[in-house]
């Protein structure tokens, strides 16, 4: 957030996910709740604030919210539970997964992935999340997809844009990871933060997650 302000953001919003793998997860909730912010429901969301057996998952995500689920109050719960899987704000939209299945929890790796979120989204620019990878694809007759740290909307063109992620990066790059829209420029930029990966893997391993939910953050994979 503190970036974030340097770089003269007035406003938040949350793609979701905001517990599910690392230590802190109430911590991670009231810094959320504090933004008073948009924010839509991931799949870890969901998962936490259930009581149902948990399926379908790899054991190290399953193990992670088994405890999570432990960790975290009644209220926390609901909290989660309340939340929207798509929200509009001003003139974009917001979901963690895709658009044509929000709850279906989809990935989108690619264009073709990405063609089926175009065909639902009735903002010039929506922003996601759940791969853990930024990217960003356009629609102009064709989807393809954009290479590069920031890019520039034009007019009568579609943007689908993955902000990354701020706990668990996947594309290679340890930072944290989390979008800047520039509403009057019409511009998105992906910035990157180094943090104490050290002192987060000492939360993981004294909470008695598993050993690789800490190893992974030092590979952002």
């Amino acid at each position: 957030m503190l970036d974030a302000a340097d770089h003269d953001c007035t406003h938040f919003t949350c793609i979701g996910d905001v517990v599910g793998y690392n230590a802190n997860p109430q911590e991670c909730l009231r810094v959320v709740q504090q933004l008073d912010c948009p924010v839509v429901k991931g799949n870890h969301d969901e998962e936490a604030s259930m009581d149902t057996e948990i399926i379908g998952l790899n054991p190290l995500a399953q193990r992670a919210l088994e405890w999570t689920r432990e960790a975290l109050s009644d209220s926390d719960k609901e909290w989660l539970q309340e939340l929207r899987f798509v929200r509009q704000v001003c003139d974009f939209t917001i979901v963690h997964a895709t658009l044509d299945s929000p709850s279906g929890w989809n990935y989108v790796t690619n264009k073709f992935d990405a063609m089926a979120s175009f065909a639902y989204q009735f903002t010039p620019v929506c922003f996601f999340g759940h791969t853990h990878t930024p990217r960003f694809y356009m629609k102009d007759g064709s989807v393809k997809m954009v290479l590069g740290d920031e890019i520039r909307f034009e007019e009568g063109k579609k943007y689908f844009v993955n902000v990354g992620s701020v706990g668990q990066p996947r594309d290679g790059d340890w930072r944290a990871s989390y979008a800047i829209y520039d509403v009057d420029n019409k511009t998105v930029t992906i910035r990157r933060l180094d943090y104490d990966i050290k002192k987060t893997q000492e939360k993981i391993l004294k909470a008695g997650l598993p050993e690789m939910l800490a190893n992974r953050l030092s590979l952002g994979k």
